[in-house]
């Protein structure tokens, strides 16, 4: 049996293996089981000093695995806990392992995916964007340097509160609908920003401008930028959300759309 604990370079090692190499090997049968495994390998090195304790560890993480690996950098943090657990003696089996990897790693990976994906990416993609559609170099290097800074400190903060906490800390996040309204409040504020994406990043205008009397009269800049800018990308894209409900594929809906730009371009339109 290991000694009774881990120091913290233990745990840290531990998270950077899992960091850096989430998605390494990742495979159909059992996805990023292999990179769940490399991951503890720092722990059961030192909590476990024959051969044969080290090879069942890391067999005993192995079994099939998936989430997102930054949101879902607390399951492992909860697992580093049970296995330091075990090595002091408590009965902890392979079952209870897997038990808390499988159970968590859907809801963690909704969460996650939400948060990740569809929140902070977009608002950064949006503010750099912006910036370097003003001819400013900074914008690309800000989302590069922000997106690491961002993700590696939510990443890091859930694996070592996860391994402080162990499972009492998700459990309790769990239970009475919290998660729930984690993941409702995130995809609101989600939508919002894909919402302010299409407006911004949709440069759909009428062209055409119409002759009243010897005054000329632009349809976009003198009437619907005043009612409601924006207007044209919100019609498209509603359009398109109607296409995809009604099964329109991706490829054919590329299509519609390309042969609408080209002929509305040819013809003065937009």
């Amino acid at each position: 049996m290991g000694t009774n604990n881990l120091s913290k370079s233990d745990v840290i090692k531990s998270w950077f293996n899992w960091f850096m190499f989430a998605q390494s090997n990742y495979n159909y049968e059992r996805l990023q089981a292999t990179a769940f495994a490399h991951s503890m390998l720092p722990v059961i090195k030192k909590l476990y000093k024959t051969a044969e304790e080290q090879k069942e560890g890391v067999k005993r993480h192995l079994s099939f695995f998936n989430t997102e690996p930054i949101c879902g950098s607390v399951i492992h943090g909860v697992t580093v806990a049970m296995e330091e657990e075990r090595a002091n003696g408590k009965p902890i089996s392979d079952q209870a392992f897997n038990g808390i990897k499988t159970g968590l790693m859907g809801p963690v990976a909704g969460i996650g995916d939400t948060l990740t994906q569809g929140v902070i990416t977009p608002i950064m993609l949006a503010i750099c964007i912006g910036i370097t559609n003003n001819n400013n170099i900074a914008g690309p290097i800000i989302f590069v340097l922000a997106q690491f800074f961002i993700m590696t400190t939510i990443s890091f903060s859930l694996w070592m509160n996860g391994y402080k906490y162990g499972r009492i800390a998700v459990e309790q996040i769990m239970e009475g609908g919290k998660i729930n309204r984690v993941i409702e409040g995130a995809s609101i504020l989600g939508t919002l920003v894909m919402g302010g994406l299409v407006g911004r990043f949709i440069p759909l205008q009428f062209a055409a401008n119409l002759d009243l009397g010897g005054m000329q009269f632009n349809l976009q800049a003198d009437l619907l930028d005043k009612l409601m800018p924006g207007l044209i990308p919100l019609v498209l894209t509603l359009a398109v959300l109607k296409m995809v409900k009604a099964g329109v594929s991706p490829i054919k809906l590329m299509g519609i759309l390309i042969a609408f730009g080209a002929i509305t371009g040819i013809l003065g339109i937009f």
